[in-house]
């Protein structure tokens, strides 16, 4: 039988993190969910599941007070519902993740989380998937572009290239690492989307600031601003870790419609010349991305509610929470 623990102080926690997560994806790394830890400064409530000295579970989970429910660390939210994919469970088997969940509903909460990763305790014949992510793998192609537009029909192809170089023939530059234009692209989004963009909430965009400066300080930043007529039309923030480039969040101008088109085939060409084993778009269908030919990937829900009545006020009497815990040690906080 497990032995469970409950972490709530910010440096345990990093350190059982470190321990546990295997750091292969931009969103492994503690430091880079930090940044949103300091702006939305969620209690933690990290559930370890022991057997003797051996891990056989971790369940890391932060309190979303106004949705009244855990959700993964570090609860980062747009809408209630948090933003950063591939989020990773860690369980022997199924017993070991009742019983961490157990210990959730026991403190009478509700669980809600997103983006899960599959393994051998999340993707089963009961698993909820809750959004497809959206990849491009450059080695199926042999890294060449011309082999990935055989995909299309020849009708197809010749429209969207036809539409490309329409936008080509008015100038293209692309400029890169430009940090002045994280700024642009807040501004482009929010034009966008308005209320219904994640930098409307300014703990969201505060988090999103800290986690370009470190992405830009350890060297994995690639910002992608495109110009057309010397005008700003598109910038993209991506992320490049281990083999692969994640494009984290983009904005457009709307008076140069059509140039999602010309800026993703861009980090498709880019990718392929660098030989990156894949280009991670992310959840979110958006239309395009199957119209690519992008390859879907699966992430999953897990929730002890039903996905209608998680997150939500379900009692009238307020569950309790953790304290809230200081700003985490030896980081200075985004002024």
């Amino acid at each position: 039988m497990s032995n469970i623990q409950i972490l709530t102080d910010p440096v345990e926690c990093r350190r059982v993190w470190e321990q546990v997560i295997p750091p292969e994806r931009i969103c492994d790394l503690w430091d880079v969910r930090a940044c949103f830890h300091r702006q939305f400064n969620r209690p933690l409530y990290f559930i370890v599941a022991r057997d003797g000295r051996r891990l056989t579970g971790f369940l890391p989970l932060a309190w979303i007070e106004e949705s009244r429910c855990y959700g993964y660390f570090p609860g980062e939210t747009w809408h209630g519902k948090t933003w950063l994919e591939q989020n990773r469970i860690i369980a022997d088997d199924r017993a070991v993740l009742e019983a961490m969940m157990n210990r959730v509903n026991g403190y009478g909460s509700d669980i809600y989380l997103r983006y899960l990763t599959p393994s051998n305790v999340i993707e089963s014949d009961d698993g909820t998937i809750d959004e497809n992510g959206y990849l491009f793998y450059p080695p199926d192609f042999d890294y060449d572009m011309e082999n990935y537009f055989r995909l299309f029909s020849h009708k197809s192809i010749k429209r969207i290239l036809r539409d490309v170089a329409i936008l080509e023939a008015r100038g293209v530059e692309y400029c890169c690492n430009n940090l002045r234009d994280i700024e642009l692209m807040i501004r482009f989004n929010l034009e966008r989307y308005g209320d219904t963009s994640y930098f409307s909430d300014h703990r969201f965009a505060g988090g999103f600031r800290e986690m370009v400066r470190l992405l830009h300080e350890r060297g994995w930043l690639r910002l992608t601003t495109l110009l057309i007529s010397g005008t700003p039309a598109a910038v993209d923030i991506g992320a490049v870790y281990g083999g692969a480039y994640t494009l984290l969040a983009g904005g457009t101008n709307a008076a140069c419609p059509g140039v999602a088109k010309i800026i993703n085939l861009h980090h498709m060409r880019w990718a392929c010349e660098e030989k990156m084993k894949l280009v991670d778009f992310l959840c979110g269908e958006f239309s395009w991305k199957p119209m690519f030919h992008l390859s879907p990937r699966p992430l999953y829900l897990l929730t002890n509610s039903s996905p209608e009545g998680a997150c939500e006020s379900m009692n009238s009497r307020p569950p309790k929470s953790p304290e809230r815990p200081a700003v985490l040690e030896g980081v200075a906080a985004h002024a």
